[in-house]
């Protein structure tokens, strides 16, 4: 059975920064392609950033490259999400999750989610 669990949300002020983890088990971590993803309320969950199973190859939503960086610990089965510059619009859930294939910026070809962790960013 696949886990996602994200940990690492909270409040922090317009321009500081959070790290965000998702500890994942019961899959080929090392071979799976994981997203984060965010939803606000009111607004449909949009695409984050995702890194490739074999080759760790890193992908962005525009508007959060350059502020957020995606990486991976093979060994502690952990993703990450590095969240910089932080904006009041970036408040939302973010949620982890593991794709089966298909396009990685579509919800709809992740499988597994986690929880999700709220970040606000006030102010």
């Amino acid at each position: 059975q696949v886990q996602l669990v994200e940990s690492g949300g909270g409040l922090v002020q317009t321009g500081g920064s959070l790290r965000l983890s998702c500890a994942a088990s019961g899959l080929s971590f090392s071979s799976k392609t994981l997203g984060w993803f965010r939803q606000a309320p009111g607004k449909a969950r949009e695409f984050v950033a995702a890194i490739t199973g074999s080759l760790g190859i890193t992908y962005y939503a525009n508007s959060m490259r350059g502020r957020f960086t995606i990486s991976r610990d093979i060994a502690k089965k952990t993703v990450y999400l590095q969240m910089n510059s932080l904006k009041a619009e970036d408040t939302a859930v973010y949620y982890c999750a593991a794709s089966f294939g298909g396009n990685l910026y579509f919800p709809a070809s992740y499988d597994s989610w986690g929880q999700g962790t709220q970040v606000t960013v006030s102010s």
